[in-house]
């Protein structure tokens, strides 16, 4: 095969991988959600969905989807979950979460996963942290509060 070719299937490959990932909620800047959001739980390990309600489409992601798609432990059932089920759940009922624990048996590392509604905005959120340095649900949520509103996604 040509090296021609070969970069343009690269590069039309790389094309659709972008079309498919989400970009931002309408009326918002991606590149100022994404600086906002990265200020308030940016970790390599850290992930952030927005979804529309009640269909539950995903208009906003966060990180990479290998970064979004691992599961971890649930901390408030037995087992484990991956980020996109608890973004389910809080499409279909509405209610807000913060919930934390550890990660690995010896408490060296920690999860925690956030998740709720955006007011007024039919959208509704699902953020997860794991590491040595994850921060509790609770404070998550409030770290991507203040985020949304200065990217005015939420009023103040």
């Amino acid at each position: 095969m040509s090296s021609i070719r070969t970069a343009v299937l690269v590069a039309a490959a790389a094309a659709l991988v972008a079309a498919c990932a989400p970009g931002a909620p309408k009326g918002v800047d991606k590149d100022q959600l994404d600086e906002a959001v990265s200020r308030a739980i940016g970790d390599p390990a850290s992930c952030l969905l927005i979804a529309e309600t009640p269909s539950g489409h995903v208009v906003y992601r966060y990180n990479t989807h290998t970064a979004c798609d691992r599961a971890l432990p649930a901390c408030d059932v037995a087992g484990a979950r991956k980020l996109d089920q608890l973004l389910d759940q809080t499409v279909k009922d509405g209610r807000s979460r913060q919930l934390s624990c550890n990660s690995a048996a010896d408490a060296s590392r920690g999860v925690g996963w956030a998740s709720g509604v955006i007011p007024g905005r039919g959208l509704a959120y699902a953020a997860m942290m794991e590491g040595d340095r994850a921060f509790p649900g609770r404070m998550m949520a409030e770290r991507l509060t203040n985020a949304f509103q200065k990217v005015g996604l939420q009023a103040r």
